[in-house]
């Protein structure tokens, strides 16, 4: 049965603030996973290694959906994102204050974990109030939110470059503005995380193709955000010209995310998701035919939305199918899910262009999207098979 689409269904405070809150942390994400692989590709490190520094991260996010029910339970859900807002500002200050390899390691995967608790609560406290028919558009508004930020931040360091504090600076400033728009959440969305919990080996039985597919979109996120910047100075661009790189990813999910959002409400949330897998998979195939030319823009632009698109319709499908402690067990499988997948895109990137060259990062992650799509048709098969019969 349809929700019922009133208007008055939207806690449009609780909306605004969650999106500004989780717009801070975005720029300074999409501003840091630039700066730190540009940073070690200018220190000569390799691929598979900038690969598992990268994906320290989501090591730290994979951590994080274990304490965060906990955490929120016990110092209540806006204390513990306003704590996590200003520990992260501090924390990006430290890379340029040790600007070593090996102590790098441990900064991302603390960076995982705090910035993870922010999206996640974030997600709960978004999900909780976009209710109705009108709920895959309202998390569209959520994704293009993310996306914009996302792509300024990185943006930032084609203007600022790669070296000194200035970069950090910018970012942890950034953060510590943070505290401002989570301290707008009612205190009403803030304690829905602390219903009983739900745990995620229990929510597992229950949506297993959504969670895959999330684990596959991570995996693409993983990879494009850690070696599509690296994929550009590889085919010779400038480190500030392959920092835009990822703007134009962020860009696609800017204005699509709202009408991948429309699609869903209007048509099928899994129809529309298998479209955004089809789109994507034919970016990734022609990345090798267009980094030298002008095209890569518009492709990378395409990509990012169809990409990102899966998120999107997955949220939407989660908060159409789930409620209360499932709801917030789904979020935080969410967070697990994307945090595994991340964590394998970003090694398998790294390894396959260290195996077959730089176009062994677009390639590996083809074969895991063609990989879902034919998963896809032989459950349909075999759904269409039982009806028959």
């Amino acid at each position: 049965m349809t929700d019922n689409p009133n208007t008055d269904q939207i806690n449009w405070r609780n909306l605004v603030a969650a999106c500004a809150a989780v717009c801070v942390f975005a720029f300074s994400l999409g501003e840091m996973f630039p700066l730190l692989a540009l940073n070690m590709e200018s220190w000569g490190v390799s691929e598979s290694v900038i690969g598992l520094n990268t994906a320290m991260a989501p090591i730290g996010i994979l951590i994080a959906g274990l304490i965060i029910p906990r955490m929120s339970h016990a110092f209540g859900a806006k204390r513990v994102a306003m704590f996590m807002a200003a520990a992260t500002g501090l924390l990006f200050l430290l890379y340029p204050t040790f600007p070593s390899l090996w102590v790098w390691f441990p900064l991302r995967l603390l960076q995982g974990i705090f910035v993870a608790t922010l999206f996640a609560l974030s997600e709960a406290w978004v999900l909780g109030n976009a209710k109705g028919a009108y709920r895959g558009r309202v998390v569209g508004i959520y994704a293009t939110s993310i996306s914009a930020t996302f792509g300024v931040g990185a943006g930032v360091v084609g203007w600022t470059g790669i070296e000194g504090y200035l970069p950090f600076a910018i970012g942890a400033g950034i953060l510590f503005i943070a505290v401002l728009p989570i301290s707008l959440v009612s205190e009403e969305a803030a304690n829905a995380g602390d219903q009983p919990h739900v745990s995620m080996l229990s929510f597992l039985p229950k949506a297993p193709l959504l969670l895959i597919a999330i684990s596959v979109h991570a995996m693409f996120d993983g990879g494009m955000l850690g070696f599509l910047s690296i994929y550009g100075v590889r085919h010779g661009m400038s480190t500030s010209t392959a920092a835009l790189t990822i703007t134009a990813l962020s860009l696609g999910n800017v204005f699509f995310q709202i009408p991948i959002g429309w699609i869903a409400d209007h048509t099928s949330k899994r129809r529309t998701m298998i479209g955004c897998f089809f789109v994507a998979s034919a970016c990734l195939a022609l990345f090798p035919f267009a980094i030298a030319t002008i095209w890569i823009w518009p492709l990378v632009l395409i990509a990012g939305a169809a990409g990102f698109g899966i998120y999107t319709v997955g949220l939407a499908e989660l908060g159409d199918r789930f409620s209360g402690p499932d709801l917030i067990a789904g979020t935080s499988a969410f967070s697990t899910m994307w945090g595994l997948g991340a964590l394998i895109g970003a090694a398998l990137c790294g390894k396959a262009m260290d195996l077959f060259g730089p176009h062994g990062f677009p390639g590996v992650l083809l074969v895991v999207f063609v990989s879902f799509i034919l998963i896809q048709a032989a459950r349909g098969f075999r759904a269409a098979r039982r009806a028959r019969s």
